[in-house]
């Protein structure tokens, strides 16, 4: 999950389609690179863990509100690099991903490419993209 509205939206939907079901959140720090924004910090922090986790307390307290509103818990976890490569290979770990879809730009699909389709296309577990 990110900071969209897209990514909210598809919390939702699991939180709503599997009642029954538990729900982790894994939020993707980027490896840090210029173009990266704030995860560039990562690349002078001691300890790059913490710092990840620190990037990502804000994700997850939306995460939270989000299960608290629906009558939920959830779990969360910290990923690191690329987001679809890197939700790909946490895939196997679960038995879906449920992931926005998000209305990029074309100039920004270009340079970092469409997360959803990455994963829809590559994962080993089916995927559910949510509009």
């Amino acid at each position: 999950m990110d900071d969209s509205e897209m990514a909210a939206d598809a919390l939702r939907f699991a939180l709503s389609a599997f009642p029954s079901a538990a729900v982790t959140v894994l939020h993707v720090v980027g490896g840090a690179t210029s173009y990266m924004g704030a995860a560039t910090s990562l690349a002078v922090a001691d300890d790059v863990d913490a710092a990840a986790a620190e990037l990502a307390e804000p994700v997850f307290e939306s995460a939270r509100a989000i299960a608290t509103e629906n009558g939920r818990e959830l779990t969360t976890t910290v990923g690191l690099g690329s987001p679809a490569k890197t939700i790909i290979n946490h895939a196997e770990e679960y038995d879906l991903v449920v992931i926005g879809r998000h209305s990029n730009t074309i100039a920004s699909r270009l340079l970092l490419g469409n997360v959803a389709e990455t994963v829809a296309r590559d994962a080993p577990i089916p995927v559910t993209i949510v509009r």
